[in-house]
């Protein structure tokens, strides 16, 4: 199988947890051959979405992973707050992060996590997420960074401020092609991305510091763009990971934080994901929100989105893109080995940033 875990013991269960095959053979891992990859995934995501998004993201790598073996190292910063269950899920399935300092990966993805502040410098993980950029930099061949750890990979760097924005960045978001990169290969474009983020960057401060925008939404800005350092950074503000009922998910929360006055606005309803019946459904709905029967307002919704079928368009383009950078990471790999061989299919190293 072209995933393996540090943790022989956890491997069935994240498998498992992934609806990934367990009858698969197992796979000799060989670390002195370039089709066989070190990657962590430092995941920093809160409550329910830490298994969501580690599972999500086990998936894609599994998907992308054609010809590759991956062995996955979990991670998460210390210092973003967990609920018990979280925690205990965390002591069994991951590495403690301070293992991580003196071991180097081939490839690293950082999730963001949900923003407790105002200016990222005053996040209760940002002492440990500086030390991450700056050790990503000397220790992979490249690294991704989503959403808010892009955010701050970008201050930490080249002191570029995130934005606030009046509303919520939150729906399917139609993305062009900027400019050429092996990372957008076989890529079909345009291609829809969910974004879901309060946050952005200028394009421009990106283009005058030396980062190069490889795809756009019209009403997000830069989707995806990259810097080469002594690492490739590559830098996502959207969510290609996502699960066809991710984005619905996340609605359902932040209409009960409002109605449980957790929150002082009602959500918007996410851009281009619900067809526009359910949309004026939705719609009528939220003028009852004001009634004193809260719970019924969320059972009326559950029922009006539960027979909705949610296409996940966008999975097949994020597989390719990472599957492109797995084979960027075989490259690399190839050439430190420093051989004269090739892996069972050849990775192109033109274009790498």
């Amino acid at each position: 199988m072209p995933i393996c875990f540090n943790r022989d013991s956890s491997g069935y269960d994240l498998l498992k947890a992934a609806n990934i095959s367990c009858g698969r053979p197992p796979v000799e891992f060989r670390g002195s051959t370039a089709n066989c990859l070190e990657v962590g995934l430092v995941n920093n995501m809160p409550g329910k979405a830490l298994r969501a998004t580690e599972r999500q993201f086990i998936t894609l790598l599994d998907s992308a992973a054609e010809g590759i073996v991956v062995r996955l190292w979990l991670y998460s910063l210390p210092d973003v707050p967990r609920t018990d269950s979280g925690r205990r899920h965390i002591d069994s399935f991951y590495d403690r992060i301070d293992n991580l300092w003196d071991r180097p990966l081939d490839g690293l993805i950082v999730t963001g996590t949900e923003p407790r502040a105002a200016d990222l410098v005053d996040e209760p993980h940002w002492p440990n997420m500086k030390r991450l950029i700056e050790w990503a930099e000397r220790n992979t061949r490249s690294t991704v960074w989503s959403c808010l750890a892009a955010h701050a990979a970008l201050l930490h760097t080249d002191g570029i401020v995130r934005r606030r924005l009046s509303e919520k960045r939150f729906g399917l978001f139609k993305c062009k092609w900027v400019s050429d990169h092996q990372l957008l290969s076989g890529v079909p474009l345009p291609m829809m991305v969910p974004h879901s983020r309060w946050n952005d960057v200028c394009e421009d401060e990106l283009t005058s510091s030396g980062y190069r925008v490889l795809t756009r939404a019209q009403h997000a800005g830069a989707d995806m763009f990259v810097k080469q350092r002594r690492s490739l950074f590559v830098f996502l503000q959207g969510h290609s990971e996502y699960e066809a009922n991710t984005l619905l998910l996340e609605y359902m929360r932040d209409v009960g934080r409002f109605l449980r006055r957790e929150s002082d606005n009602y959500p918007q309803i996410p851009e281009a994901y619900f067809e526009s019946d359910t949309v004026a459904a939705m719609k009528a709905l939220q003028s009852e929100v004001l009634s004193d029967q809260p719970e019924k307002v969320l059972a009326d919704l559950r029922t009006v989105l539960s027979a909705r079928h949610l296409a996940n368009t966008w999975h097949l383009p994020a597989v390719r893109i990472y599957g492109n950078w797995l084979r960027f990471l075989c490259a690399s790999k190839l050439r430190r080995l420093g051989v004269q061989r090739s892996c069972e299919t050849p990775y192109s190293v033109t274009n790498s940033a």
